[in-house]
């Protein structure tokens, strides 16, 4: 078992049992099957993105709180070569997650990597979302309104509309998401 399936499933059966949810009972509230959430529970699927984020919502909890590691240092270097994506849309949307959500903070942040020619249709999730172009032309479609990004280039808006990322190009494209979770 891979380590990020490792952190998926121990966090996802925490906050199962904390809330005192049978499979059934989350199975209902986030629209993924059962037998979906018994095989992450038990480390045995490496969930895509979308399915994290139906998970997420349907919880009311934070994407990358299904991420962290418990205990973390005061102070972290990280190198994004040394983590694992979560990957979705066929190994063509890769989400690494930097600094997972914390209470106190009310935000996390992620870079993902946009292979050429791909678009990725996000879940509707709860807070603001701030995009910040890398590298490459990020092609940012919310709610059928399109917004051309690149390097250097930033964009922030409501996360609870629809919105799709889109690289035309045939380069990558390299971006970072920060998720800020109001009151």
């Amino acid at each position: 078992m891979e380590f990020i399936q490792e952190v998926i499933a121990s966090n996802l059966a925490n906050i199962r049992k904390k809330r005192g949810l049978s499979l059934d009972n989350m199975a209902k509230l986030t629209g993924v099957s059962k037998a979906m959430l018994a095989q992450i529970e038990n480390g045995k699927s490496n969930p895509t993105v979308t399915t994290l984020w139906k998970i997420a919502n349907g919880l009311q909890v934070s994407f990358s709180g299904f991420l962290k590691e418990m205990d973390k240092p005061k102070v972290k270097k990280i190198n994004i070569n040394e983590l694992n994506p979560v990957i979705d849309d066929d190994g063509n949307y890769l989400v690494y997650s930097l600094f997972p959500f914390h209470p106190e903070k009310k935000f996390e942040i992620f870079t993902v990597d946009l292979k050429p020619g791909v678009s990725h249709k996000s879940e509707k999730h709860i807070g603001e979302e701030y995009v910040l172009i890398q590298r490459g032309l990020l092609t940012l479609d919310i709610q059928g309104e399109k917004f051309e990004l690149n390097a250097d280039e930033t964009l922030k808006f409501n996360a609870a509309t629809e919105h799709i990322y889109t690289n035309s190009s045939d380069e990558l494209v390299r971006f970072y998401i920060l998720i800020f979770y109001p009151d």
